[in-house]
């Protein structure tokens, strides 16, 4: 058995693992509880596991999913492609709507975290049929995001414009040290330690330091700023917006909550707009599981 599945036997008690392949490239899904289907998108540089404080619990309600979205964890990874088109969110969130459909689940809630959020309201705009409710957790739509950019954020947030450079400069910088980069991210967003369970750590600290999973962070990041954000302003000229129930969630000692007018700016892409700010850093599911379960549950009630 390996340390994945050990610990997903750990945390994930009763969910069942499958390799669900969509145009012949796999993507690791976790099916557990039972009643309305709701998928939960995990963020960067982890995996499916960071809902480990919250997904048992909502388990009692739902049927919920857990993936490895493309590029992390035991998901297949695509290197480099023309206009970083692998990673767009467009690409990312059909990908998701396939294993929801594969599973039988035409329509369903919709909860993101970090990048999981960024395919979660790219889902939501292009397919809004499948989505019922829609919850974001810490981000702003990439649009947004370099349209309101400062020298503090840039500062702060500098692997935004340090990734998107030209391959393979980022990917040979990072390979110099991918474990202490990554390192970097997982505990230098939050102004306090982030209470990670040790074994999902060093998880996602081995899963996110591969060579291919490296690209796969790359070209992410590069979508967002070309590809992503071209589909935003596309999306701003008709004014298009998400038409199901939105939460949107932030925690208020991030660098999000910190800088930004959330409200502001969600807003302007939600019809039906509902906020909740948490007393967290940037990793709300780890940091603040208990204040998110709560707000999560009331929401999709």
């Amino acid at each position: 058995m390996t340390l994945f599945e050990e610990l997903d036997q750990k945390l994930l008690p009763g969910f069942e693992r499958k390799l669900i392949a969509v145009d012949g490239k796999d993507v690791l899904t976790l099916v557990g509880g039972s009643g309305p289907p709701l998928l939960m998108l995990h963020g960067d540089p982890q995996t499916h596991l960071c809902w480990h404080l919250i997904a048992p619990r909502l388990a009692e309600r739902f049927t919920v999913v857990l993936t490895d979205i493309r590029g992390r964890g035991e998901t297949h990874k695509p290197g480099i492609s023309a206009h970083n088109i692998e990673y767009s969110k467009r690409s990312m969130a059909a990908e998701q709507l396939q294993v929801m459909s594969k599973l039988g689940f035409t329509s369903f809630s919709l909860v993101g975290h970090d990048r999981g959020a960024r395919v979660a309201r790219r889902l939501a705009l292009d397919h809004p049929q499948a989505v019922e409710q829609l919850a974001v957790m810490d981000v702003v739509p990439a649009y947004d995001f370099y349209k309101n950019t400062t020298a503090e954020i840039a500062q702060e947030y500098y692997y935004f414009f340090f990734l998107t450079q030209p391959h393979p400069m980022p990917e040979a910088l990072i390979g110099g040290d991918p474990t202490g980069f990554m390192s970097e991210i997982l505990t230098g967003l939050s102004p306090s330690q982030v209470p990670y369970d040790e074994a999902t750590l060093e998880l996602y600290l081995k899963a996110a330091s591969t060579p291919e999973a490296t690209i796969a962070m790359c070209e992410c990041f590069r979508a967002g700023f070309g590809i992503d954000r071209q589909h935003d302003i596309e999306d701003r000229k008709t004014q298009r917006q998400i038409q199901c129930p939105t939460l949107v969630m932030w925690g208020e000692k991030g660098i999000v909550g910190r800088h930004f007018d959330i409200r502001q700016i969600w807003d302007g892409w939600c019809k039906e707009p509902q906020y909740a700010p948490i007393q967290s850093g940037h990793f709300i599911p780890e940091e603040a599981p208990d204040e998110a379960y709560t707000a999560l549950n009331t929401f999709l009630s």
